[in-house]
């Protein structure tokens, strides 16, 4: 069982999620692709360092397992130790290759369920979870709503500015949101704003000027808490011996090693602007009698083999280094391990050298705190990071990265006057350790958190002991489950559900039965009476804001208590009365945690627009629309799918033994993900989009003999066969 007397004032269990990206626990692969950079980087040095803290019992960095014979094979080992008391877990979904982060959207709901899995084998639920980028951000809210636990999130870039930059570069909206899929990322961003406990940002400006965008916008909920570096790895050259082999690697590229070196690493993206830094060093006489250049885009073995827009990035570089001529000043190397970057900023200082990060924009810079914590003075953006880095640290100069010959100007100024290049190093050193080393960034961190535990704790205990309790369940425990919509799925050809009733009953022993609902509980009962059907041993009712348990119809307070969270019913019906084409249905279907309405198609507005207006009303609740005629209105803990999910985690039945039949689009929350779905023959158009989703099995027959096709596809009689022997012990 769960251990539900964990209290915030002993050592907390931290679960960080960050879903995209390679990430292991050494030697990172930082450029390898464009999502495997500054933010690998942050989160295992945070599990890492957050782990090694007094208050912090353990950390569970989630991330995905990914098996492809592309990649180094530490990214298909299910767990990996980052540092004592820290690991990585990797959990499966969807295709076993390596997936950008925009194609992980249609399977982060397998990740949830999988969670939700490997949670339970730890005999304990985390403290909190904090998650990192939109994507993660979308499975830990999930699991925060469900287990009732706090979230923090870190959002690393956000969409909203993202598309901004991107429409008024003249990229076409239909173009960038078939790349990106702006539009889901988005309004997941959106939720996350609204649910999190606490917002991460390393600057201020990313708080008012990006997250501003967003309509849940809410500067309470945010703190600036800067990332910190490895003051282990980034020392200055007096403080290590210099690597003979790296210096000879680099200086093979150079007519004049001696001079001074100005150096940039990044990934090879566009918006890095790599071009703008050479055009400002091969327009620049003066600059290339100055310093040698050094830049460190990413690792290839062939351009050629690079993603395409990698590939125009280092095309360029190439065209560019030709056009200006020069060969013998600029240092390009084809592969530099992470273990080796700290001697890169070294070399550079050792030689008065320069680090220069020429980006467009720059939410924050991890760059320049390395280059500071290596004794190099820097040149960056104008831009908010670096305007909040140069605050503390007074290392460097910002200028108008735009401007090609701003970028050549400033590196000459910094590099002409060599007392203040002595000044900016030795102040960068002492900035670093006050403001940026990974041990005050977590003391800031866990300020925070104990602040928001402390605030939470009552609320915690409470819904903790609610749903997690050591009582024994009321459900004969069972392999494995069958739940079923009612109207137009369990109901409808009196045949097949004489068959299916027959076949529930013979299995009755390994197989839990269910009902789940948009009726409410006493209309449940009722039509399940009419058609001669046994009451069930779980109804999950009223669109899964009910659940009450076997023939006493006994309810599941705790699934009450957990789901009241942030519902206000009667705010909601007033605000949602304006709205044209909504109609309430009749009282018997309302109910304490349910808004039900009839819907008139053309009449009704876009659900998005009833969103956003909720949101701006601070409203919290989930609209699902079916059969295009009705609109339920729930809590944003309520719904089918959740019901299912906290029916599994606490009985202890894996998701995926749960075979679940609908026919509706207030069915698919319980559809999707990891559960064994059945979409019955005479489905709602609204289903249609599921067709290519994997666990979802579209039957030809309608009504219960779909459902019985449905078992016969997933081979149940043979895993109910199977499974009767299984040990129970991770049974509740």
């Amino acid at each position: 069982m769960i251990d539900s007397s964990q209290q915030s004032e002993n050592p907390i269990y931290v679960l960080m999620i960050s879903m995209h990206g390679l990430i292991r626990a050494n030697d990172m692969e930082l450029g390898a692709d464009a999502d495997t950079g500054g933010q690998t980087t942050y989160v295992v040095e945070l599990a890492r360092t957050l782990a090694k803290h007094a208050g912090v019992d353990k950390v569970d960095l989630l991330t995905r397992l990914i098996e492809d014979d592309a990649l180094a094979k530490d990214y298909a080992k299910s767990e990996e130790p980052i540092g004592e008391g820290a690991r990585i877990i990797r959990l499966q979904c969807g295709p076993k290759r390596y997936l950008r982060k925009e194609l992980l959207w249609p399977h982060l709901d397998q990740v949830v369920d999988k969670a939700l899995h490997f949670l339970r084998q730890q005999n304990r639920i985390p403290d909190l979870i904090h998650t990192h980028y939109a994507d993660a951000g979308y499975v830990g809210q999930q699991l925060s709503l469900l287990l009732g636990i706090p979230q923090i999130h870190t959002g690393h870039s956000l969409g909203r500015p993202k598309r901004e930059r991107l429409l008024a570069s003249g990229r076409k909206g239909s173009a960038i949101e078939k790349q990106f899929n702006f539009e889901r990322r988005i309004a997941v961003e959106e939720d996350i704003i609204q649910h999190a406990s606490l917002i991460v940002t390393s600057t201020k400006q990313e708080i008012e000027q990006q997250y501003g965008m967003y309509n849940n916008f809410n500067q309470s909920r945010f703190s600036v808490i800067p990332p910190g570096t490895d003051t282990s790895r980034f020392l200055p050259p007096s403080r290590v011996k210099q690597n003979a082999a790296i210096q000879q690697k680099i200086d093979g590229y150079l007519a004049n090693p001696e001079k001074p070196l100005i150096f940039s690493i990044s990934r090879p993206d566009i918006r890095k602007n790599i071009h703008g830094l050479i055009e400002a060093y091969g327009k620049s006489p003066a600059l290339q009698e100055a310093a040698n250049l050094l830049i460190v885009a990413g690792t290839r073995e062939d351009i050629r083999d690079l993603e395409e827009s990698q590939q125009k990035v280092m095309s360029q570089l190439l065209f560019d280094l030709d056009r200006y001529d020069l060969w013998g000043k600029v240092a390009i190397p084809k592969f530099v391990s992470q273990d080796d970057v700290p001697e890169l900023y070294r070399l550079a200082a050792r030689r008065r050298g320069l680090f220069v990060n020429p980006a467009f924009t720059e939410p924050f810079g991890l760059t320049l705190i390395e280059a500071a914590a290596s004794g190099l003075p820097f040149v960056a953006p104008d831009d908010g990071g670096p305007r909040d880095i140069l605050a503390n640290c007074r290392n460097g100069l910002i200028v108008n990265t735009l401007d090609s010959n701003a970028i050549a100007e400033g590196l000459l100024q910094a590099l002409k006057d060599k007392k203040q290049w002595r000044k900016w190093a030795n102040s960068g050193l002492v900035g670093v350790w006050r403001h940026y080393s990974w041990t005050a960034h977590v003391e800031k961190y866990m300020k925070e958190v104990r602040r928001l535990l402390r605030r939470d704790k009552k609320r915690l205990r409470r819904q903790h002991a609610l749903i997690f309790n050591a009582e024994k369940s009321r459900i004969p425990l069972a392999s494995m489950a069958l739940i079923s919509d009612i109207d137009n799925t369990l109901v409808g050809d009196k045949k097949g559900l004489k068959e299916l009733t027959v076949w529930i009953e013979r299995n009755k022993k390994d197989c839990i039965f269910g009902v789940a609902t948009g009726r409410p509980l006493e209309s449940a009962v009722e039509i399940l009476k009419k058609n001669q059907v046994s009451l069930p041993d779980v109804l999950i009712t009223s669109v899964g804001s009910e659940i009450h348990y076997g023939k006493k119809l006994v309810p599941d307070t705790g699934w009450s208590a957990h789901i009241r969270y942030m519902w206000r019913k009667e705010a909601l019906e007033k605000e949602l009365s304006q709205f044209p084409g909504l109609t309430l249905q009749a009282p018997v279907n309302q109910r304490e945690f349910k808004l039900s309405y009839i819907a008139k198609p053309g009449v009704m507005p876009p659900l998005s627009e009833i969103q956003n207006h909720l949101r701006q009303c601070n409203l919290h609740a989930q609209l699902i629309y079916s059969h295009e005629e009705f609109l339920d209105v729930l809590p944003v803990r309520a719904s089918k799918g959740h019901a299912i999910r906290y029916l599994a985690y606490k009985w202890g039945l894996p998701v995926e033994n749960f075979m679940v039949a609908g026919d509706s689009g207030n069915d698919i929350e319980m559809l999707i993900g990891d559960t064994r779905a059945i979409v019955v023959g005479n489905y709602s158009p609204e289903l249609e989009k599921l067709r290519q989703r994997e666990h979802i099995y579209f039957a030809t027959q309608h009504y219960a003999a779909g459902i019985l096709e449905g078992l016969a596809h997933y081979g149940v009689e043979q895993a109910v066969a199977q499974t009767k022997n299984l040990d129970i012990k991770n049974h509740v």
